[in-house]
């Protein structure tokens, strides 16, 4: 086992966190945040149920496991004194490893925080910097769809989250309240092959995902036809010279990381 992760593997959930405590320390945090001028913003499961009715009304079921932030690296060091004065312990020996990139806190009542700086580097690397400002108190949902549609491994509850945030969200050339920027995400995609890789397979996973819901579920036309208008975007969208030369690798060689690299 990696030093630095022993002790993450201690502070795990000792017992079920109601959502009702995932929810009260979320606004405990975000609320002193805001009061001391530190950025940041919420991702995962938390983040798409503040922007999805769906997700809210547990259409389909998706536990609360964990809160998840994005912030910067910049503000480093107030993060860490603002999670110190409201009595959260620090994962002190995975912080002095991870620091830079990545902050971890757990609170008295065992639920478990993580603060991304800058960027989510996990199966590809979403930068963040200049996005934070434009929604509160999540990312943008243009950028919070991203961080499920870049995990290679994907699993069921990412799937969820997709597919309810799809629904409730119609797709737009720029950033809007409430509206998923299909433009931006496109122009990420033609960037970067492994990125495109990754997306254009996962809207493949949300799709299949969606026919098990049946055709007269009043979910799947609308996200069936929200897939394919993102598929759309990222296929006409002309892509730069790397992106190129690294099509002509394709598979061949892994376009992806995992997080435990």
């Amino acid at each position: 086992m990696r030093k630095g992760y022993a002790s993450s593997i201690e502070w795990r959930v000792k017992r079920t966190v109601s959502d009702q405590e995932f929810i009260r320390d979320m606004q405990l945090i975000l609320d002193n945040a805001k009061a001391n001028n530190v950025i940041l913003r919420l991702i995962g499961s938390i983040a798409t149920r503040i922007h999805s009715e769906s997700a809210r009304a547990q259409v389909i079921p998706r536990a609360l496991t964990d809160i998840d932030f994005v912030g910067y690296s910049s503000q480093s060091q107030d993060i860490i004194g603002l999670f110190q004065k409201l009595g959260y312990s620090a994962n002190e020996e995975f912080n002095t490893f991870h620091g830079k990139e990545r902050l971890q806190f757990f609170g008295k009542d065992g639920i478990h925080i993580d603060v991304f700086l800058d960027t989510l580097s996990m199966c590809h690397k979403l930068d963040l910097r200049g996005r934070l400002e434009l929604d509160y108190p999540t990312i943008p949902l243009t950028d919070l769809l991203m961080t499920k549609l870049q995990i290679v491994e994907l699993n069921e509850k990412d799937v969820k989250d997709m597919i309810c945030l799809l629904h409730d969200h119609e797709i737009s050339d720029k950033d809007l309240p409430e509206k998923i920027n299909g433009k931006y995400l496109a122009d990420v995609c033609s960037r970067d092959w492994g990125m495109y890789k990754t997306f254009t397979m996962n809207l493949g996973r949300v799709l299949a995902y969606v026919d098990k819901l049946g055709q007269d579920d009043v979910m799947h036309d609308h996200v069936t036809k929200q897939c394919k208008t993102l598929r759309d975007h990222i296929d006409q969208t002309p892509k730069t010279t790397k992106w190129k030369l690294r099509a002509r690798v394709g598979e061949k060689k892994r376009w992806y990381g995992l997080p435990e690299d």
